[in-house]
């Protein structure tokens, strides 16, 4: 009888699948924001550059955050699966 991935390692709070995806959701969200506020194009205030230039800041940095937990997530389950002889 094999083991299933579930036999093996202790659930370590779910799959990283969503969150990974939501990460890089946040990152093309917040890069196409980028692109479109760029004032040799289409000038405008200064407050609203700024504005639209720190949402889309924040928003590539909350992509980038989720992204590196849920790979942190992965690489500590590989390491916790014990070594097959």
């Amino acid at each position: 009888m094999t083991n299933g991935p579930s036999d093996e390692a202790p659930d370590a709070g779910g799959d990283p699948a969503a969150p990974a995806a939501a990460g890089l959701g946040l990152l093309s969200l917040g890069s196409l924001l980028l692109t479109t506020t760029r004032p040799w194009q289409k000038p405008g205030s200064p407050l609203a550059l700024t504005l639209e230039w720190a949402a889309s800041g924040s928003l590539m940095l909350c992509g980038l955050v989720l992204l590196t937990r849920c790979i942190g997530r992965v690489h500590r389950a590989a390491e916790a699966l014990p070594e097959a002889p």
